[in-house]
């Protein structure tokens, strides 16, 4: 089942889709390319919310707004997930319920690190909330940041344990493609997601990972979420 683990469809939440037609047309572009279950991750700024349950409610509220337009219109939708990107930030680990923000049905939380080099606290936040909540910590776009940590500070990051999330124009990138060589031959997880955010310039794109992405990279990737991968992953 091609999943998109990355995407900002949700209607009027946050930089990504502007309104439910947005949303929609969004939708039609991952069909098209062949995309089966959509996790939506609008992001999660601590320091821009009242609290987390409104968060939720809003999230849930953007989620029925587009599944209302798309009944309205007789489009049926794939399979959704809700989720979230959230930004790790001095203290989120302490906030009550962070696990919420997980991928429904899931342990695994999508976490987006600082735009700045690596700092020890960054570590510490992403370690207790791995520890404190017993969940399986996503870094996401994990490429993107060796454009902003130091050749030394990015390999600390990839000694986490984390699963690595990458959007799917790594594949354009030279530098950034390597990248995926090395952690598959580490034998690291890696998870692949469009990181949506409109139809023009943060399209979905699918159609890239599908011609250059090695059929069994992309396979486990799909197969993350369901329960007899993760099982396996858990004995190994």
């Amino acid at each position: 089942m091609l999943t998109d683990y990355h995407c900002h469809i949700l209607p009027e939440f946050d930089d990504g889709a502007k309104d439910a037609e947005t949303s929609l047309e969004m939708l039609n572009i991952m069909k098209e390319q062949g995309v089966e279950r959509i996790i939506a991750t609008p992001h999660f700024y601590a320091h821009e919310e009242r609290s987390l349950t409104e968060y939720l409610l809003r999230r849930e509220d953007a989620y029925e707004s587009m599944e209302t337009l798309a009944a309205a219109q007789n489009i049926a939708l794939p399979n959704m997930v809700l989720g979230a990107e959230v930004a790790i930030e001095h203290g989120i680990s302490k906030i009550h319920g962070i696990d919420k923000l997980a991928i429904e049905d899931s342990d695994l939380i999508l976490l987006e690190l600082p735009f700045r080099d690596y700092e020890d606290w960054m570590s510490e936040e992403i370690n207790a909330i791995r520890s404190e909540y017993g969940l399986t910590i996503v870094l996401a776009h994990i490429h993107r940041y060796l454009a902003y940590y130091t050749p030394e500070n990015f390999e600390r990051i990839l000694q986490t344990d984390a699963v690595f999330q990458f959007n799917n124009e790594v594949f354009l990138l030279e530098r950034e493609a390597k990248l995926i060589k090395q952690l598959t031959d580490d034998k690291r997880s890696i998870i692949f997601g469009s990181d949506a955010h409109n139809t023009d310039t943060r399209r979905p794109n699918w159609d890239i990972i599908l011609e250059r992405c090695d059929p069994d990279i992309l396979k486990a990737s799909n197969e993350f979420l369901e329960p007899a991968a993760n099982e396996v992953i858990g004995e190994g």
